[in-house]
């Protein structure tokens, strides 16, 4: 065999293991893309079907005739729910603990996360190790709630503030991306006389911006979809429900009011059957309003999570 047979039979070769590598490749992207399809409409679809029925005539709705795509469209019950008892300052409650419980998180993760990087910290590897014992043990609901009440924290706003502040995990994540910044940066701005403090402030933080995002998202979404610390501290102050604790009493009531109006052999009144009629349609309304701002924030926020995540997860 000469050598333009042996090139002739090689090329055949690489064409036919291209040809098989490019059958393999279409039927492992098409399964790949199936799945993936599939698993974002099952994401997706339960959202999509609360909107379509918060603006989908509540006739229909109630009759339950809303599936697939919305009918009689109108936004109505958007502006109706001004009329449920203090859903407007829940949200208020609710938007400020977010805010402010988030940034105080971010900056005490911050700022801590970077002192358990440095050496000359007064007992460092103690105070390390006694923060990361607290992310494994647990005094439970009853030694909890008596602490908080020691402190005159029960009926007040501040419980919603101060014992999130520090976070032992988001304090690795932060210690464990700083650990990864070259420490030259450091020591080349030590020599030029910077303290601790401005090398935090005009290096450390700025370059932490990834993981202090990825952090900022996590301590948001935990404050907006919180309910229990309202549920178990604010038993007598009832303006500082937060909208998912207003949303789970709401709940609550509409299904003990379904309940009598099923079981009642007197019969209610039009104005109170006409009411119930709209129950669903207003859970599903409240639900959507308090998923639409969390929904809102997360896409701008996606590319520093993705980030965060890969680079505070790898010790460089």
């Amino acid at each position: 065999m000469n050598s333009n047979e042996k090139e002739n039979t090689k090329r055949a070769g690489y064409a036919k293991n291209r040809t098989a590598g490019g059958y393999s490749n279409i039927i492992f992207n098409f399964f790949n893309y199936s799945f993936f399809i599939l698993f974002t409409i099952v994401c997706v679809y339960p959202f999509y079907y609360l909107f379509i029925n918060t603006i989908s005539s509540n006739e229909l709705v109630q009759k339950g005739l809303i599936n697939f795509y919305p009918r009689g469209i109108h936004f109505d019950n958007y502006w109706n729910l001004r009329q449920v008892n203090d859903l407007s300052n829940a949200f208020l409650v609710t938007l400020s603990r977010t805010l402010i419980g988030t940034a105080l998180t971010v900056m005490s993760s911050g700022l801590v996360g970077y002192l358990m990087t440095k050496q000359q910290l007064w007992h460092r590897k103690f105070w390390y190790r006694f923060m990361v014992v607290t992310m494994y043990f647990n005094a439970g609901l009853i030694p909890g709630f008596m602490n908080m009440q020691l402190l005159g924290l029960t009926n007040n706003y501040l419980v919603y503030i101060i014992p999130g502040i520090v976070n032992v995990f988001n304090i690795m994540m932060v210690k464990t991306y700083i650990e990864a910044i070259p420490s030259e940066l450091e020591e080349s701005a030590a020599m030029d006389g910077a303290s601790y403090w401005t090398i935090f402030v005009k290096i450390i933080w700025p370059l932490s911006k990834p993981i202090l995002a990825t952090i900022a998202i996590w301590t948001a979404v935990g404050h907006w979809n919180s309910f229990q610390d309202s549920l178990i501290y604010m038993s007598a102050q009832p303006k500082l429900y937060t909208l998912q604790h207003r949303l789970y009493i709401y709940l609550n009531t509409s299904s003990n009011l379904q309940a009598m109006m099923s079981n009642s052999t007197t019969g209610l009144s039009d104005a109170t059957r006409s009411s119930l009629l709209n129950v669903k349609v207003i859970q599903y309304t409240i639900s959507m309003v308090t998923a639409i701002p969390i929904l809102l924030v997360y896409p701008f926020m996606q590319r520093y999570f993705e980030k965060g995540i890969m680079l505070g997860a790898v010790k460089g």
